[in-house]
Formats: structure tokens, sequence, C-alpha cells
């Protein structure tokens, strides 16, 4: 975690426009996509090494299901090569990797394969990637209530704070700064608890062409705002 309060604790990253990316190359759509982890990999690295301590992506929501299949089949057999091959790569340098998504509808090879990954790498400390799929913030919201019903807390006990130790990974901090990419203005249901008093900055570029120097850029400028909180 950085102790320079202008460079972002949490950074949250919106992925957006790798298939936009690939029609405007001539490529086949689905190559956006791999394009577009091949990217995360790099400016992951990259916010790592300039003191960010967590960075979460949005690499499938919960909504995303409904896709073209081919699409969706694509997008699993990614992942699944991600989480058994690159995360080595990520373990060696010293990456915490996390699965912050339901585990509802996901195969349960994939399923497995991740929690191996978050087990190999729960003691890095080079900076913590969070792998937002199946992911959705009403739904996570939704997980953490029955978690606290489950558990038999007593309804005068539920607040924020109670609430934020049921959601996922209750030690991932909320997210200081949110970029997203494509030149959509919205969160799409992103980590929703944890963007209450978020930064926000949209890039006009696609996902795979969002390069170090425009982290830099949305760094800088996170740098420059004052935060408030309500106050």
């Amino acid at each position: 975690m950085s102790l320079d309060t202008s460079v972002p604790t949490h950074v949250g990253l919106i992925l957006d426009g790798n298939r936009r990316w690939a029609r405007a190359q001539g490529m086949p759509t689905l190559e956006g996509h791999r394009k577009g982890y091949e990217n995360l990999k790099t400016i992951a690295e990259a916010a790592f090494d300039r003191g960010v301590g967590y960075v979460s992506a949005f690499v499938f929501s919960t909504e995303n299901w409904n896709r073209d299949k081919e699409e969706v089949d694509y997008l699993m057999n990614l992942l699944n090569w991600v989480v058994k091959n690159e995360v080595k790569d990520m373990h060696k340098k010293g990456v915490r990797v996390l699965w912050l998504g339901s585990r509802t509808h996901m195969n349960a090879g994939l399923v497995k394969d991740i929690e191996a990954a978050e087990k190999l790498t729960k003691d890095n400390t080079k900076g913590t990637l969070a792998l937002c799929l199946n992911h959705g913030g009403h739904r996570e919201i939704a997980e953490a209530v029955q978690r606290i019903v489950l558990a038999g807390e007593k309804p005068e006990d539920i607040d924020e704070k109670l609430i934020a130790s049921y959601i996922d990974y209750p030690d991932l901090p909320p997210v200081d700064l949110i970029v997203r990419t494509s030149g959509e203005q919205r969160l799409s249901n992103f980590m929703l608890w944890r963007a209450a008093y978020s930064e926000l900055i949209f890039r006009d570029e696609p996902w795979p062409d969002f390069t170090v120097e425009s982290l830099d850029e949305c760094l800088l400028e996170y740098s420059q705002r004052q935060r408030r909180f309500g106050g």
C-alpha cells in the first residue's frame, strides 16, 4: 500500500472497447479480448511500480452471460488459460491474485483453478490484482446480505461496517480511482459498494490502446483532485 496520498491505493479499471478496437484493426472481434488481457497485464504491473497497491479489473460481468455464446466461451477459455499459465509469471513477480465475483454459473474447473491461483499468490506483496469475474455490484451486496442472514446477525447490529465485513474480500479497500475506456461514462454495476467515493476518469481510447502514458495521465489528474468524502 502506498504511503503517498497523491497516489491512489486502489485503482479500478473498466476495460471497455476491446471488440471495437479489433473491428477498427480489421481483426476478428474476439482477438480484441486477447489483446485486452495482454494490456491489463502491462498496465497492472506499471500501476504497482508507481505505488498503487490494488488494481481491480472488470473482466466479465454478471450481465455478460447474455452475450453471444461463442464470445462467452472464448472469454472463459481465455480466462482459463490466464489462470493456468500467466498466474505463474505474476507469482514470480510478487503479485497477489484475487477473484472478485459470484461462483454462480461458473465452470467448476475454472473455479478450482482460480482458487488455486489465489492460494499460490496469497502471501505476495508487490500488489494485488483482483479479477472481477462474474462480478456485479448488486449481486455482491445481495450475497453479502445472504451471508449476514445465514450467520444469524441481529437486525439491529446491521450497519455499513457489518455489511462491509461480509462482502467479497473485506480486506480489499475502497476504490480511490475508477478509469473507464472507450468513451462510455457509466459504472455499469462495477464495485458499487467500494465505489461510493471513487474519483472517476473516462477516457476516449479503447482499452487495448490505453498505454502506460495514459495511466500516468490518469494518476496525475487524480493527484490534482481534492477529495472531500462528503465533507
